[in-house]
This record gives C-alpha cells, sequence and structure tokens, in this order.
C-alpha cells in the first residue's frame, strides 16, 4: 500500500473515531477467518509470554542531579506490555526506566517515574489508565508517554474506535496539563513467529492503526513517534537479538532502542531540545505535511515524530514531520534504581 492511500485510509478512520462513524476494517473480510486461524497458530508457537513477571520501575531517577529542594520532573507511562517492559528482567531495562534516566540527564534534573501500563492492556484501558494518573494529590504529569495499538490489531478492536479511545486519552491528559507523546502500534509483521500470509496482513494493519494514531494524536496536542518494526531498521535485520526469549515482546536490547527513539521527542516536548533542532532539516527529509501524509510517512518508517503544526491549510490540518537523531539511553546504575519504598505494586499481567 502506498503511503497517499495509507493517508487515505487513515483519514476516513480518524474522520470515523472523531464523529462516531462504524469500524472501518483494517483487512478484507474474506481474510478474516485465515487471519484468525492464523493467529491461533502464532500465539501457540510464541507461547505469548514465557515469563510474564512485569518489573516494577516506579521510583525516582536521576539522584545525583538538581539541588536539594528541587521538584522532580514527573514521568508517566500509560498502555500495554510493550510500555510495561514485560519480557526483560530489571527494572532498569524497562523502556520506563530508560526513558527516565536519560530524560534526568538531558534535563540534569531528577525525574520521578510512575508506569500504570497494563500487559494486555487494549485502548478501551487507556481511560482507566488516565484515570490512575490524574487521581490523587500528586501533581500532574509534566510528560507521558502513551504505547499501545498492537492488541487493538490481535484482537480486531475497530480502528475508529481505538483511536476514539486514544484521542480521548490523550484530551484528558493534555486539559490536565501534561505532555503527550505516544508510540505508535508497532509492525506486528515483524513478529518472528508469524507466518506468510498473517504477517503482510498484520504489517499492512499495524501501519494503518499507527497512521490513524498519528492523526487522532495530533488533532489533540499530541506528539507521535512511529515504533514501526519494534524499533529501527535494526529489529528486522536482528531478530534473535532484539527479540526477548518468547520471540514475542522486545529484548533488554528491543526496549533500549525504543527509549533511544522516543526520548528526543519527550525532551522536545518539554522544550529541553536545542532550538535549532526544531527546525526542519531538508537533509533528514523532514518538513510541514498534510497530517494524514506526515502520518502515512511516519507509519513507514520507525523513530518519525509528528507534531502539529499550523492549524489548517488547504488540505486540513498540517503538521511537521521530524527525523530525530536517537540518543543512546544507558542502562540506569544499580545504584540509581529505585527503592523499594519508592516502587509501587506491580500491575496484574495480561495476555
Amino acid at each position: 500500500m502506498t503511503n497517499m492511500s495509507r493517508a487515505r485510509v487513515a483519514r476516513r478512520i480518524a474522520a470515523g473515531a472523531a464523529y462516531g462513524g462504524g469500524g472501518v476494517g483494517l483487512v478484507g473480510a474474506a481474510a478474516v477467518g485465515l487471519v484468525l486461524a492464523e493467529m491461533r497458530m502464532a500465539r501457540i508457537r510464541v507461547g505469548n509470554g514465557t515469563d510474564k513477571h512485569v518489573p516494577v520501575a516506579d521510583g525516582r531517577y536521576g539522584h545525583t542531579y538538581g539541588v536539594p529542594g528541587e521538584a522532580a520532573l514527573r514521568l508517566a507511562l500509560l498502555g500495554d506490555s510493550t510500555a510495561a517492559g514485560q519480557g526483560v528482567h530489571r527494572a532498569g531495562q524497562t523502556p520506563g526506566a530508560l526513558l527516565a534516566s536519560g530524560l534526568a540527564a538531558v534535563a540534569e534534573r531528577p525525574v520521578r517515574l510512575r508506569n500504570v501500563a497494563l500487559p494486555g492492556a487494549q485502548s478501551d484501558d487507556l481511560d482507566r489508565q488516565v484515570a490512575l494518573v490524574l487521581a490523587g494529590p500528586s501533581p500532574v504529569p509534566d510528560v507521558c508517554v502513551i504505547m499501545i495499538g498492537a492488541n487493538d490489531v490481535t484482537h480486531r478492536m475497530p480502528p475508529t474506535r481505538s483511536v476514539r479511545h486514544l484521542s480521548a486519552a490523550v484530551r484528558r491528559l493534555r486539559t490536565a496539563g501534561a505532555e503527550v507523546v505516544v508510540g505508535t502500534c508497532p509492525d506486528l509483521g515483524t513478529i518472528e513467529p508469524v507466518q506468510q500470509p498473517l504477517r503482510w496482513l498484520a504489517r499492512r494493519a499495524s501501519r494503518q492503526l499507527a497512521a490513524a494514531q498519528t492523526i487522532g494524536v495530533v488533532e489533540q496536542g499530541g506528539r507521535t513517534v512511529s515504533l514501526g518494526d519494534l524499533l529501527g531498521p535494526e529489529f528486522a535485520a536482528n531478530p534473535r537479538e532484539l527479540f526477548g526469549p518468547d520471540n514475542y515482546h522486545p529484548s533488554a536490547e528491543g526496549y533500549a532502542t525504543a527509549a533511544m527513539a522516543v526520548l528526543p521527542t519527550v525532551c522536545a516536548a518539554l522544550g529541553l531540545w536545542p532550538a535549532e533542532e526544531e527546525r526542519p532539516d531538508v537533509s533528514r527529509r523532514e518538513g510541514f505535511l498534510p497530517v494524514a501524509r506526515a502520518a502515512a510517512e511516519a507509519a513507514s518508517e520507525a523513530g518519525t515524530e509528528v507534531t502539529a503544526a499550523m492549524p489548517t491549510g488547504p488540505r486540513g490540518p498540517w503538521a511537521l514531520l521530524k527525523r530525530r537523531r536517537r540518543r543512546r539511553v544507558p542502562e540506569p546504575d544499580p545504584d540509581a534504581t529505585p527503592r523499594p519504598e519508592e516502587t509501587a505494586p506491580t500491575s496484574p499481567s495480561g495476555a
């Protein structure tokens, strides 16, 4: 599917989500039976999580930064198993811990992390997760990172419904005062045990949803980063290295690649990136595009950021497409990992 075709489909999905339209199929109806049969076989081969334990990484990072009494930046993670960090064994290997450590290093301030992501979650769980983030006496997070969408595809949630839930979550968080960065639906066509024709159908469905998610998020004032082929060209080239033991969830190296892709956008959302980096770089094929076209291009290239630009144009809202240079995110030092009294209970696991 070309980017122009993907842009048209993404516009239809986003419009249906915004105006309450019906479901827009991600794959042809004739293929549904085949997809379900292949998906059942793939789940058997994958094992879907030989280890459902998710390390708890909540707490304070960057203890050596800042001055006494200075408030920490607050980072919240929402979403599914990718956001939770399922598949690794140490808290410091989770994307939340990696992002918190990287953000602390860039801001030179401590960062307090809270992760409410739930393995197995679909986009309709975001309402509950947002309520957790915004509830209680704690201040609203400075920035929220959401990673969601894979389970929507595998469970055949209508994409209009999926985007509607995500857009509502972004709107609530932005209204509360938080910046929002969304890692869009990963490319499920890279999952090693998945065979053709499901691999092709999964890739198509994933990219269509990712593009539609981008439109919905940008229209609500958030930013997106394409997780694409989990999470960059390295993943397809080195699946044994970047997949975890279950051949489904990322390994520690895979999560580090994800954090490297997302961290620059998190920093930019908080105004921590150099001003010259915010201008489009023609040499990296960056620029202003209609939001649907930017969304389609981002869905095809992992690590690509899309953020709102001018309010509207002859062809509707416009967006800035950025291909930011990734910033290496070292795993937190053992001494910097959260102390037990700073952690929250482990989230229950899902499929």
